[in-house]
């Protein structure tokens, strides 16, 4: 996977998708032979041509890239925007250039990125390139390993927008993933939710939500905690307690769960904040708990804007705790080791955390527990 992505990145004609659709049309190809594990598993993509399926590789290659930008020193993600030829191309350059050397020469540009004083060797580059390319290796094999079929959708509107340098609003200029398509038009500036919890089940979970609408019209917000939910509106386990009133509506598709619209008071500009709070209750459920989550189903959520907060039942308390971000469902359930940053104390029942990195459209975050 690294040496693809490597030989990938130090293509001087600078078409890479043309690269990775080649490799899709004939494995046995120039391009197949060395970048078959890379577009190979796009093959189950619905209607999967050559193209379809060089954009799917190709958007995925970019949100690792994007996602690794929270982990990782500047420098580090600024090389592998550099290497594939990705936006923002730094101050004074119209574009890339056309080879993987002159690219960071380019980078040696930028004030303060690779120390005081611009560098007089590609030396520095070249090691940042080294590391983040084994990371970046390492999470495009971990999420080729799970994707197929439509999971591959997003990445190849991913990979569009990228390729056509999309305009704020559509990809996000201040660094967030791109959201899917049918995102909820919002961006969320804080989000604080409470889970109070009766024995090992959620009794209730009280969110309060500042937004700020991202297009001109929005008048309301999709929640989803019908679980259990029998269908009897009277019943309805979800309640609109402040600046918003409830509505329900049936699901576009059979066998498709019901919505719960949380309605503004009014619609909303692009830009325009609004503030609200919501509550969903169901005392009738039994189903053990092993985590709360949040799926941003939006368009982010700024730094330190998420906060979850999780109060247990006193005579049910959990043997361990600890917070999780973009992670699969097998991974979240896998305590990490002590002394692990991320282990939370559960003390006397009441756990809290801040992710203070921003949290991505398309990802999931939350509070995990193991019970004794």
């Amino acid at each position: 996977m690294k040496a693809a992505l490597g030989l990938l990145a130090k293509r001087r004609d600078g078409d890479l998708l043309g690269a990775l659709r080649r490799a899709a049309e004939s494995s046995s190809s120039g391009s197949g032979t060395s970048l078959g594990c890379l577009v190979d598993p796009t093959a189950s993509l619905p209607s999967a041509t050559p193209e379809l399926r060089a954009w799917a590789i190709w958007g995925l290659i970019a949100d690792e890239i994007d996602k690794l930008g929270a982990v990782v020193e500047p420098r580090e993600q600024y090389v592998l925007l550099a290497a594939f030829r990705l936006p923002p191309v730094p101050d004074g350059s119209a574009s890339w250039a056309a080879t993987l050397q002159e690219r960071f020469r380019q980078l040696a540009k930028v004030r303060g990125l690779f120390g005081s004083r611009e560098p007089l060797s590609n030396t520095p580059m070249n090691r940042a390139w080294a590391g983040a390319l084994e990371m970046l290796g390492v999470a495009v094999a971990r999420k080729l390993e799970c994707l197929e079929g439509a999971g591959w959708l997003p990445y190849v509107g991913i990979g569009r927008s990228v390729a056509a340098e999309t305009p704020a609003g559509k990809r996000s200029p201040d660094g967030f993933r791109a959201p899917s398509e049918g995102a909820q038009p919002v961006f969320v500036e804080r989000m604080t939710i409470t889970a109070v919890m009766h024995r090992r089940t959620v009794m209730r979970r009280l969110t309060e939500r500042d937004i700020m609408a991202r297009e001109d019209g929005v008048d309301g917000y999709d929640v989803h905690a019908l679980t259990g939910w029998s269908g009897n509106l009277a019943d309805i386990p979800v309640a609109a307690l402040w600046n918003c009133r409830l509505a329900v509506a049936p699901g576009k598709y059979p066998g498709e769960p019901p919505t719960a619209r949380l309605c503004f008071g009014r619609k909303l500009r692009s830009e325009q904040p609004y503030s609200f709070l919501s509550e969903a209750v169901d005392g009738h459920l039994d189903e053990e708990r092993r985590w709360i989550n949040v799926k941003v189903d939006h368009h982010g959520v700024a730094e330190a804007g998420l906060t979850i907060r999780v109060t247990f039942d006193e005579e049910c308390l959990p043997e361990a705790c600890w917070w999780y971000a973009e992670q699969l469902e097998v991974e979240r359930l896998r305590q990490p080791p002590a002394g692990d940053p991320r282990l939370l104390a559960v003390g006397n029942g009441f756990v809290q955390h801040t992710f203070e990195a921003r949290c991505h459209p398309r990802e999931e975050y939350g509070i995990a527990f193991r019970w004794p």
